[in-house]
Parts: C-alpha cells; sequence; structure tokens
C-alpha cells in the first residue's frame, strides 16, 4: 500500500489533465464579510443543481438558501455546530440541501441521497466557474432545523453549504487562516481503484476485522 499524498491548503498538486475548476477547488473556511451574492450568483447555483442528473429524473432533492443578512441565513447558522458558526457567518450564502425520500405515490426513493449528493458537486462546480469558494458542513443539528423551517416527513437535512469569496488576510482570524493553510491528504489512485492488471487490491480493512475471522 502506496502512502496517502499530502498537500498544503490550497495549493495541491493535481494530475495534469483534471480540469482547471476541479483542480482549483477546495474548502476555505476564511470567508469575506465584503462579498455579497447576487441574485445571478445564486441563480447559476441552483440551476447547476437543477441540472445535475438524477435517477429516472425524480429530482429528489429540495432547498433552503439564505443571503448573509436575511432571516433565512440567520436561521442556518443557529443550526450550525458552534465550530462551524464561528466562519460560516461570514460566508455569503448557506445552503441546506434535502433528500425527498418519497416519492408521489409514496413510494421509497433509496437514490434520493445520492442524486443530492450529485446536485451539490455540480453546485460546488458551479461556484468554482463563478469565482466563488464553497464548504460543505454535516455539523449541524438537523431536529432543530427541522422546526425552524417547518420541514415535513419525508424530507431529510443532509447538507448545510456555505459559499462566498476568500477573505484578505487582515478579514480571516489566524485560527481560521491556519485551519484553512493546513496539509491536505489525498489517498493515491492506485489505494482506490479495481482493474485488471492493477495492485491486489484490500476490500477489507484488518483494524475492523473480528478476532473470530469473520468480517461482519
Amino acid at each position: 500500500m502506496t502512502t496517502t499524498q499530502a498537500v498544503s491548503g490550497h495549493l495541491d498538486d493535481p494530475g495534469p489533465g483534471l480540469h482547471p475548476i476541479l483542480a482549483r477547488r477546495w474548502s476555505p473556511r476564511g470567508f469575506s464579510l465584503q462579498h455579497r451574492c447576487s441574485d445571478a450568483d445564486l441563480s447559476n447555483l441552483l440551476e447547476a443543481a437543477r441540472w445535475s442528473p438524477s435517477h429516472n429524473n425524480s429530482q429528489p432533492w429540495r432547498f433552503i438558501v439564505g443571503r448573509r443578512g436575511d432571516p433565512v441565513f440567520g436561521g442556518l447558522l443557529e443550526c450550525l455546530a458552534k465550530g462551524n458558526q464561528r466562519w460560516a457567518a461570514a460566508a455569503s450564502a448557506l445552503v441546506c440541501g434535502l433528500a425527498v425520500l418519497y416519492d408521489d405515490t409514496g413510494a421509497e426513493q433509496p437514490w434520493a441521497r445520492y442524486d443530492l449528493g450529485q446536485a451539490i458537486a455540480y453546485m460546488t462546480v458551479q461556484a468554482g466557474a463563478d469565482g466563488l469558494h464553497s464548504r460543505q458542513m454535516a455539523g449541524f443539528d438537523a431536529q432543530a432545523l427541522r422546526c425552524s423551517f417547518g420541514v415535513g416527513p419525508g424530507y431529510e437535512p443532509c447538507i448545510v453549504a456555505a459559499f462566498g469569496v476568500l477573505g484578505g488576510p487582515h478579514e480571516v482570524p489566524a485560527a481560521i487562516r491556519a485551519r484553512d493553510d493546513a496539509a491536505r491528504e489525498r489517498a493515491p489512485a492506485e489505494d482506490l481503484v479495481y482493474q485488471a492488471g492493477g495492485a491486489e487490491f484490500a476490500w477489507c480493512r484488518p483494524d475492523l476485522l473480528r478476532t473470530d475471522g469473520s468480517d461482519g
């Protein structure tokens, strides 16, 4: 098994064939309070999500969108974990992605979370094309969010994403800058892919195997 590759902050070293928008993508915490999210910014993000692929074109996603200064943004911010609140307050927009777990007939949509993930990924790529950055968060109180926005059954809040532009060195607190500049790690591709002619693939982590020899 080869060692994990580490890169510093957003100054990573992607493969030469990676599209520049993807190569530049990273997830900062240090956003600028000077930037305001325009109607066009939000429209582009949501249009990107709207055109992302989904099973049978079911589009099993919904979004709660707030811009800094409006009550929706404030409500979303209050639902975030304290550590996320410290930096997300400077973001230009917060977007909560919800998976629609059942279709109009009441049938379960087991692919809904996956499709929502694709929609969010499309939004991050569009953000990069428009000169924005994004950071996605799992650290939020889903029940509080449900109560704050009246989210009904069958809708699952899965993610909150922050969008904005990078803050300058005098805007971002030193502790947040240090976290943004910390080394990032990416496993090498050969450790992630099973293919003909490749190295022996380790499907199981030895540290998770049971002592009785079973892998359950």
